[in-house]
């Protein structure tokens, strides 16, 4: 299972109800890609796949197809906004190295 914090989900709905027409929810995947070998993806849809996993977090639907599941299970994604930037960092008990710019990982 993947838990996304309150300051994440806010932040999701805050762009989400930017977007019109609005779309059903976000999914979260995992993509080759990176110099360590996978890259994380977020992007709003408007429905979900016929094998995804639905959560929903206060009202927010959050869509992740079964390949992504098996990389992201016990990973948090949270919302962090520092001197440097803000943006969403995930937490990912998975992951056993990561790359020098900190996007990509390998599992």
């Amino acid at each position: 299972m993947i838990q996304l914090t309150e300051k994440a989900v806010g932040k999701v709905k805050e762009i989400l109800d930017m977007q019109d027409p609005k779309p059903a929810g976000l999914r979260i995947a995992v993509v080759g890609g990176g110099c360590s070998g996978f890259s994380y993806s977020m992007a709003f849809e408007n429905q979900p796949g016929m094998l995804d996993k639905t959560y929903s977090y206060e009202g927010l639907k959050v869509f992740v197809d079964q390949a992504s599941l098996l990389y992201l299970d016990g990973a948090e994604v949270d919302y962090v906004e520092t001197l440097e930037g803000s943006g969403f960092k995930f937490n990912n008990p998975n992951v056993r190295s990561t790359c020098g710019c900190g996007s990509s990982f390998s599992a």
